[in-house]
């Protein structure tokens, strides 16, 4: 009889009327989400019809092209993972380092003026790194090339003859590096400073080592994040244009040493020097070559989300 009065009563109350403030909130927030999905099917369509007169090009129609699109493409491709492959390769144990400097070795006044300093790296333009890298980077590290190439030169990385003027593939390297580590280390920080505090006493309780407890406690439960702000970094590092414009003298060869005049273009460098001068279906080679941009960066995106999905119950946030 209860249950059955209960289960009335129940029955009998009216819904709760949702207050204006939640319907305009969930509104806004379904709309704002929609429209980054709307956007994105925008961008990716725009560039598909575009590109679709480019796929069969050839020398013929289009001047840009030697042979034919992929002939044309393959060398910016390869030039465009190349650079950010070696800026990341660079960018990464220093960004992690910073950040674990910051969160648990400086003293807290110097930690805050770094952490301002590094969030300021980050909005200083690209045009910036440009210069710095054609005027300061590339004379500074040129004789260190000749060093390398003398001495090392067995190796094939640092085989062939150097630049005079230090505007290599691993100069623009060194500057998409010193672009995204701002980035990255900003991202880390935060990571770091969300490590449960009693995980990290209970390591150092247990007799380990400042060392040992990050590398116990702070780095695993970070894991996903760190994984989630490289791959950040790598898409800035693919898609920069000015600075790798600038620095890089290109000859659209695909070459892995990283001393040599003879150097990969990247994709977007080589949008932004060629599409003032382009015309007719040049255009739409260039847009191609866009496309071929999009997908990658998507694909670095949906790796790091499957690796971060993947890892997430062996961070330590759960």
């Amino acid at each position: 009889m209860t249950q059955t009065t209960a289960a009335a009563g129940t029955a009998a109350t009216p819904k709760a009327k949702r207050r204006a403030g939640d319907i305009w909130f969930s509104g806004s927030a379904l709309f704002a989400g929609s429209m980054i999905l709307a956007t994105l099917a925008a961008v990716a369509i725009f560039l598909i019809i575009q590109s679709v007169p480019a796929i069969g090009a050839d020398s013929s129609t289009a001047s840009l092209l030697t042979t034919n699109f992929w002939d044309y493409v393959w060398p910016l491709l390869f030039g465009t993972i190349w650079a950010a492959f070696l800026a990341l390769l660079m960018a990464v144990p220093l960004s992690l380092g910073v950040a674990l400097f910051i969160t648990h070795y400086a003293p807290r006044r110097l930690a805050q003026g770094l952490g301002y300093v590094v969030d300021l790296l980050a909005a200083v333009p690209s045009v910036v790194f440009g210069l710095w890298g054609i005027l300061v980077l590339a004379p500074a590290v040129q004789p260190a090339y000749t060093w390398l190439n003398k001495n090392v030169g067995w190796f094939p990385l640092f085989a062939g003859d150097v630049s005079a003027t230090g505007r290599t593939i691993f100069t623009a390297a060194i500057v998409l590096a010193v672009m995204v580590v701002p980035i990255i280390t900003a991202i880390c920080r935060e990571i770091f400073l969300q490590t449960p505090r009693l995980h990290e006493e209970a390591a150092l309780a247990l007799g380990a080592t400042r060392w040992e407890m990050i590398r116990m406690a702070v780095l695993p439960f970070g894991r996903s994040g760190i994984v989630s702000a490289s791959m950040l970094g790598l898409g800035r590092a693919l898609g920069e244009t000015m600075a790798v414009a600038m620095v890089l003298s290109a000859t659209g060869t695909v070459t892995f040493q990283l001393f040599t005049s003879t150097n990969p273009s990247t994709i977007a460098a080589n949008i932004a020097l060629t599409f003032p001068e382009a015309y007719d279906v040049n255009i739409n080679v260039l847009i191609a070559t866009g496309l071929i941009l999009f997908i990658v960066t998507f694909a670095v995106n949906a790796l790091a989300r499957f690796i971060v999905s993947r890892r997430k119950e062996f961070s330590g946030a759960n």
